[in-house]
């Protein structure tokens, strides 16, 4: 299921027709101008044109938001911090009233306090929106980040400390609520190895070499976070290298990423029905085919066939979600 983040100028369903005339299976969108704080409520002739044009596509159930990025649920500063939940709530109301199933969220940045101040900050401030957002059908899918500066996600353990927290601090108002989004690009720069190199040479691995590694990492994601609460993947190549804590997305295969670790990802059984998201740099590329065209038929190809596909165990999803986390050192950063 592949899809592309599109823009809503104009109108919402504007993206819609867009990710319909790329042929793609769903889209991600922002809900609103996502660098203003303040917003208009949600027009509800706006809603309907948007509910009747997902129902003709027959996309109910798959689509996907994005939160703005002033939102910092982590920030010591009580201002900002209230500020960010009053916005969070704003956009879980959108997602609600327009039936979109997941919203992406990057955790936020600690500024200075520490992480485990700033987990524990955003568990605060999720105790207080699943409160006021009780019942609504909108999964908060947690995003692993580069970990640049003081940003918060930038490993899978501290993912999974931060979805614990949250389950102790809302309790069954977290139940179901909670999930996770996987980045290709964000991991490799937050240091694990899906690159298309050796970290001592220059000369390419081969894709099944790559592969074999990449699925080494995903194994490692499903220990400490369950695969199965992977709601939403970021399928983005890298112009950082790997560790560089650089978030600047490329292309598929003209990065740092390997083929295959997309190859793993796209032929994991557990991820099958998750929706891939492009947040490739858009427009045409040299002759003049929409970019977003050329990644995807640059991924189709790394698809296997069906008489080669491998099956690899998986587990239900936890209704924990996430285990403890491993706070132990890995020799990866």
């Amino acid at each position: 299921m592949f899809g592309s983040h599109l823009s809503i100028a104009g109108a919402l369903t504007n993206a819609l027709d867009e990710a319909e005339s790329l042929a793609l299976d769903t889209v991600q969108i922002f809900t609103k101008n996502q660098r203003q704080w303040k917003t208009n409520p949600l027009d509800p002739a706006v809603r309907d044109d948007w509910l009747a044009r997902m129902k003709e596509l027959g996309w109910q159930g798959r689509t996907v938001a994005h939160d703005s990025y002033l939102i910092n649920l982590a920030s010591p500063d009580d201002e900002l911090w209230k500020k960010s939940i009053n916005l969070m709530r704003e956009e879980i109301e959108r997602c609600a009233q327009l039936e979109i199933p997941f919203l992406v969220s990057h955790p936020g940045a600690h500024t200075g306090s520490g992480i485990d101040t700033g987990l524990q900050r955003i568990a605060r401030a999720y105790k207080q929106l699943f409160r006021d957002t009780r019942g609504y059908p909108v999964v908060l899918c947690f995003e692993n980040t580069a970990g640049g500066g003081s940003t918060l996600g930038r490993t899978f353990e501290e993912l999974a400390t931060l979805a614990e927290l949250v389950r102790n601090e809302a309790g069954p108002d977290a139940d179901n609520r909670i999930g996770f989004c996987f980045d290709t690009c964000h991991a490799l720069a937050a240091g694990y190895d899906l690159a298309n190199h050796d970290p001592d040479s220059t000369r390419k691995r081969t894709i099944p070499q790559a592969r074999a590694i990449a699925e080494a990492v995903l194994d490692e994601f499903d220990r400490t976070c369950n695969i199965a609460n992977l709601r939403v993947l970021h399928l983005n190549d890298s112009k950082g290298a790997r560790n560089s804590r650089i978030d600047r997305h490329q292309h598929i295969g003209h990065g740092e990423v390997s083929k295959g670790a997309f190859s793993a990802v796209l032929n994991h059984p557990a991820l099958a029905a998750v929706p891939k998201i492009l947040e490739t740099p858009k427009g045409p590329d040299d002759s003049g085919k929409p970019w977003d065209t050329r990644n995807l038929a640059t991924l189709r190809r790394l698809i296997d066939k069906p008489a080669t596909t491998t099956t690899r165990s998986t587990r239900p999803a936890s209704p924990n979600l996430a285990r403890s986390a491993n706070h132990t050192a890995r020799n990866r950063r």
